[in-house]
């Protein structure tokens, strides 16, 4: 079986390992990685070499991302990569395309191939992200899919009416959560060495901008900056940068603002990799930001989550999470919260068993009956 897969981010792709480890080394199946958006980027950190450093044999890059990230550039790079696709899906043919997410680069791809006929595989639709534009592209993939894996009961149930059907839509859980439990973690020392994180409580910190209503992100980033300015007195403050969104340089620039103040006490990360950021994620004191990583994985960490603003608002959500608003204030009161909270050691409603074998199987059934 020929399986194309479109991985457009440094996020997705680290999603997607589990799974492509086992799709690589079954040979049933012959896999390409078909790699775009910020990918190429050396703004967002050329993650094309985390790829090739993974050892897998064939690897496509296509190049469609502009670096303006202002509405205009925004859906500049959305036609750009349309145009791109169109050209790639007439020169190339798959049993099966899995595509992941919500992001405009993915439902760009996708858009592209739907007069191709292309069968795509959506992982993770039906999800529900309030303060992000990522809910119309998400469900436009889904439309355009044709079998879905999702991570709970409700966003299968979420599919089941967006495509008005119940067939070929499977709750498999998290694939980033996939063997967890065998993980192997760095000593703490080593990933403090690693890093030149001292040997102090650090918050593991993640925000994107707002993409409904954009015009806020000033506004939020003053405030995002100053929330960090205060906690960086009692914290070492561990940043990954944000994505490719409309208007992220403003948060960007108010990062490298704060970084500039006070370079003793925030790191900023462009591109982690799965491995890193689960050690950071396990070595942090808490999580802070807006980010999926906080509402899907932290929870199988034991960590509480200060999730502010709305751009996860709608997201099915374990016990781990503290929902505020994108106030300075309001974060600090919530951060007090958390650290009052210590531990947590409750259950993460998306993690299920087997997900990367369960998907597997799952193609190899629909191969059958093609």
């Amino acid at each position: 079986m020929k399986v194309g897969i479109l991985t457009s981010s440094r996020a997705d792709f680290g999603i997607y390992l589990p799974l492509l480890k086992k799709l690589e080394e079954d040979s049933f199946f012959v896999l390409t990685i078909i790699a775009f958006g910020t990918h190429g980027s050396p703004y967002h950190g050329e993650t094309i070499s985390e790829i090739k450093d993974a050892g897998f044999n064939k690897i496509e890059l296509i190049q469609s991302l502009l670096i303006n990230d202002n509405p205009n550039g925004i859906s500049t790079s959305y036609g750009l990569t349309v145009t791109k696709f169109a050209d790639y899906w007439a020169e190339n043919r798959y049993d099966f395309v899995l595509c992941l997410g919500d992001r405009f680069e993915m439902s760009a791809a996708v858009q592209s191939g739907i007069p191709f006929e292309i069968e795509f595989v959506h992982l993770y639709g039906g999800e529900t992200t309030l303060g992000a534009i990522d809910n119309i592209y998400r469900h436009q993939i889904t439309l355009a899919s044709k079998i879905h894996f999702v991570s709970t009961e409700s966003y299968k149930k979420k599919i089941e009416a967006i495509i008005d059907d119940d067939e070929h839509v499977y709750n498999v859980g998290s694939l980033s959560l996939d063997g967890i439990e065998d993980f192997q973690f760095m000593d703490e020392n080593v990933f403090r060495n690693k890093f030149a994180i001292p040997g102090k409580p650090y918050v593991l910190i993640t925000f994107h901008p707002e993409t409904v209503k954009s015009e806020k992100n000033w506004e939020f980033a003053l405030d995002l900056k100053s929330a960090l300015g205060e906690l960086s007195r009692e914290y070492f403050i561990v940043i990954t940068m944000p994505n490719a969104d409309t208007n992220g340089k403003i948060f960007r620039n108010a990062i490298q603002e704060l970084r500039n103040e006070i370079p003793d006490q925030i790191l900023c990360i462009e591109n982690f990799g799965k491995a890193n950021y689960f050690n950071a994620m396990k070595y942090s004191d808490f999580l802070l930001g807006n980010t999926s990583s906080g509402i899907v994985e932290a929870a199988s960490f034991g960590k509480y989550v200060v999730n502010v603003g709305n751009r996860q608002k709608g997201r099915a959500r374990s016990e781990n999470i503290i929902d505020c608003d994108f106030n300075a204030n309001k974060i600090l009161h919530a951060v007090s919260k958390v650290i009052d909270l210590g531990s947590f050691d409750g259950a993460n409603i998306y993690r299920k068993p087997n997900t990367a074998n369960t998907i597997i199987d799952t193609l190899k059934r629909n191969y059958a009956s093609l």
